[in-house]
């Protein structure tokens, strides 16, 4: 099983698995205001491609923001694609 770490720094983030300082796969996001965060990249090294990371790092996105109350507005092509597809987690998505 893969482990998705979280690390927040200030108005950024990441969800990532892999090391600190070589990911695997991250997504990247960052704060607009209190209420909201921008997922803005995702990227997946071809190794683990095919194996659904993409979508388990957007799944850990969606848990943290239902966790915090916030809202998330996903820029990231893949990311707004998978919220395109999902009605199940349209209760986090921003607008």
């Amino acid at each position: 099983m893969l482990e998705i770490k979280h690390v927040e720094n200030g108005s950024k983030g990441e969800f990532y698995i892999g090391e600190e300082g070589h990911h695997l796969a991250e997504m990247t996001y960052s704060w607009a205001g209190e209420d909201k965060f921008i997922i803005d990249h995702t990227h997946v090294e071809d190794e683990l491609r095919g194996q659904n990371v993409g979508r388990l790092l957007v799944n850990s996105a969606v848990e943290y923001a239902r966790e915090k109350g916030v809202k998330i507005l996903p820029l990231c092509p893949f990311a707004k694609s998978v919220f395109n597809k999902d009605s199940s987690i349209h209760d986090v998505l921003f607008g």
